[in-house]
């Protein structure tokens, strides 16, 4: 059985929305979030902001996964695949990218970087995690805190089964 939820959704000024590609897709693609295009060298890594937050419910969590294209065009990654988002992570979704490749990759604000693909788990508990990410619990002790809100920010509701990730109509972001 498929299941419905909105999932709150905070987004930058110019921030994409993540979209499926096509109806049959998974994945929700990601977009870079720049001021100003980056450079990715060979055997280089960067975390990639997409200037998305989401809150998702418990019972569920994100899977951050690579674009198959750049993979295979450019040797262009995400190191930690799947990198995990979980249901108590309130920060914002970076992407951490490296390229394998021989030659020199640019990334420009927009650009579909990596899928997120929305996955159904069985036992969650809630936690007091809130927006602690990255390696932010480190190897020992408590995770330390992390601001909640950024100025500019926007934000909306999705309504979404764990296979699509429909917008609601009037996110209040000018769309």
């Amino acid at each position: 059985m498929m299941r419905h939820v909105k999932i709150p959704t905070v987004r930058t000024q110019t921030a994409s929305l993540p979209v499926r590609s096509t109806a049959g897709s998974a994945g929700h693609d990601l977009c870079a979030q720049l001021g100003s295009p980056m450079t990715l060298q060979p055997g280089q890594r960067k975390i990639i902001a997409t200037g998305i937050r989401l809150a998702l419910p418990g019972g569920t969590f994100g899977m951050i996964c690579p674009r198959s294209g750049l993979a295979l065009r450019h040797g262009v990654t995400v190191l930690n695949a799947p990198g995990i988002i979980d249901h108590d992570y309130r920060g914002d979704i970076g992407v951490i990218l490296v390229n394998l490749g021989d030659e020199p990759f640019l990334i420009e604000h927009g650009m579909r970087i990596a899928q997120i693909v929305f996955v159904p788990v069985d036992g969650l508990n809630e936690t007091a995690r809130g927006s602690g990410g990255l390696g932010s619990t480190g190897l020992s002790g408590p995770a330390p805190s992390m601001p909640r809100d950024l100025p500019g920010d926007r934000q909306s509701d999705y309504d979404c089964a764990l296979d699509r990730f429909d917008p609601i109509i009037g996110d209040g972001a000018g769309s």
